[in-house]
């Protein structure tokens, strides 16, 4: 059972959209696309009070950045555990990782989450405690019990070259141990985090002033790796708040956004879209958002 509850209408508006951008160029949209698309009727609502559709919203892809945000409410959960210390190196860490999207951040997080490091291959017991070391958080997000989060994969560090040695190795034959989410799991995260429903309600504050994307020009110019251009922020009218993590690789261009338009009520959109052709096209995401954030504001 979903964390919403599925509107048939907004079902069919989400396919028609599909089909409309499908005919322009994208005759392979409907396999290489998952999305979910969530509004609230409150401007402060409570978690699972949305209601929405999806396309393959529970498939299983291969995220590229958007498992960040997956590590970071991690390291919220370990904090409150006393699992980590804080410091001011850990919030470095955690604002480059989130606010720029920084490999190099990423993997000190997760480090610290593991209790791991890279390095060359290792074997026998060292191996295996190695290997187990490195499932921890997705052994914690199975306990959360949520249906969505069912397959997922959050173990691997993010690469801007690619792994090597153990981190290689883990990988296993074929990629098959690839990190991989689907857009209902990503959605029910950062709705938490936004409705303040997981850890505490300070540490959802935390990750919501990491998460909080301007789309003021003059910043956006400033920063080529904005997170905001080419992505879902670029379609959302100024004046609109919102709270994103995107992720962009050779294979993907995928974007998960939490956004409030002026005077309106909030609405949640996560699309992922993967494949070569896919991965540049700078226009579908901000296509997608300006058009479904049209139609949440005209019902609204």
């Amino acid at each position: 059972m979903a964390f919403y509850r599925s509107d048939p209408q907004m079902n069919s508006q989400l396919r028609e959209l599909l089909d409309r951008f499908a005919k322009k160029g994208r005759p392979r949209l409907h396999k290489s696309i998952a999305i979910n698309w969530i509004r609230y009727d409150s401007p402060n609502p409570e978690a699972g009070s949305g209601k929405g559709a999806g396309w393959e919203e529970q498939k299983l892809i291969y995220p590229a950045s958007v498992v960040k945000l997956f590590y970071a409410l991690a390291v919220e959960a370990w904090l409150q555990k006393g699992l980590l210390l804080d410091s001011g190196e850990l919030q470095r860490a955690m604002k480059d990782m989130i606010a720029d999207s920084n490999n190099d951040a990423t993997s000190l997080i997760i480090d610290l989450l593991s209790g791991t490091t890279s390095g060359p291959s290792l074997f026998g017991d060292r191996w295996q405690a190695w290997q187990k070391q490195r499932l921890l958080v997705n052994k914690w997000l199975q306990g959360l019990n949520w249906p969505e989060l069912q397959g997922i994969n959050c173990c691997q560090k993010t690469w801007a070259d690619g792994p090597y040695g153990r981190e290689q190795d883990f990988y296993k034959d074929g990629y098959v141990n690839r990190n991989a989410l689907s857009a209902s799991a990503t959605s029910r995260l950062l709705e938490a985090v936004m409705t303040n429903s997981i850890i505490s309600p300070p540490a959802c504050k935390r990750l919501k002033t990491l998460l909080s994307r301007s789309l003021d020009v003059k910043q956006r110019q400033e920063d080529p790796e904005n997170q905001i251009d080419g992505f879902l922020g670029e379609g959302l009218p100024q004046g609109t708040r919102l709270w994103s993590k995107a992720g962009w690789m050779s294979q993907a261009r995928h974007d998960a956004a939490w956004c409030c338009p002026p005077q309106g009520k909030p609405m949640l959109l996560v699309v992922f879209s993967y494949g070569r052709n896919s991965s540049s096209d700078k226009f579908l995401l901000p296509a997608l958002a300006r058009a479904l954030i049209k139609i949440h504001t005209e019902i609204d």
